[in-house]
């Protein structure tokens, strides 16, 4: 699966196979239970997104609520994306180094963290990656971001 058409997160799950659901499922439990308040779980770009609602923050670029976190079935793989790990190189690097220190193997684009099964991740180490950015320093990430271009 590349690309849902899912309009629910429930609907993006019943449409994976049962191994890609149990996995994805297993990093969606960990995802939730670490999500700072504020943010919304929804269905974006084809993956289950963890986003700042327009509501709270609608002056985006393109219209879109900022992603900050998202999980997706891949055609063969599953990703985790973490945004707030993207262009921040002490959280980079800190999250590289939770997967050095779990003995896990990497295997990351600039925000895209690629495994087979949940197993591949170190669960804690995603656990405080999501909970490491509240609602309002990610908007101010953003900003900051923007100003630059």
């Amino acid at each position: 699966m590349a690309l849902s058409k899912a309009k629910t997160v429930a609907d993006y799950l019943v449409e994976l196979p049962a191994d890609r659901r149990k996995t994805i499922s297993a990093v969606r439990a960990v995802i939730r239970k670490n999500l700072p308040k504020g943010y919304k779980e929804s269905v974006g770009y084809g993956m289950i997104c963890y986003s700042v609602p327009l509501s709270t923050y609608p002056d985006t670029y393109n219209g879109q609520p900022l992603c900050y976190a998202a999980l997706a079935a891949q055609k063969h793989y599953c990703a985790v994306y973490l945004m707030n790990v993207y262009g921040d190189a002490p959280a980079a690097k800190a999250f590289r180094d939770g997967f050095k220190k779990a003995g896990k193997k990497l295997d990351m684009g600039k925000s895209c963290v690629r495994f087979k099964t949940a197993a591949d991740l170190p669960l804690d180490v995603i656990g405080r990656t999501i909970a490491a950015t509240p609602v309002q320093a990610f908007i101010a990430k953003y900003e900051k971001a923007r100003r630059k271009l």
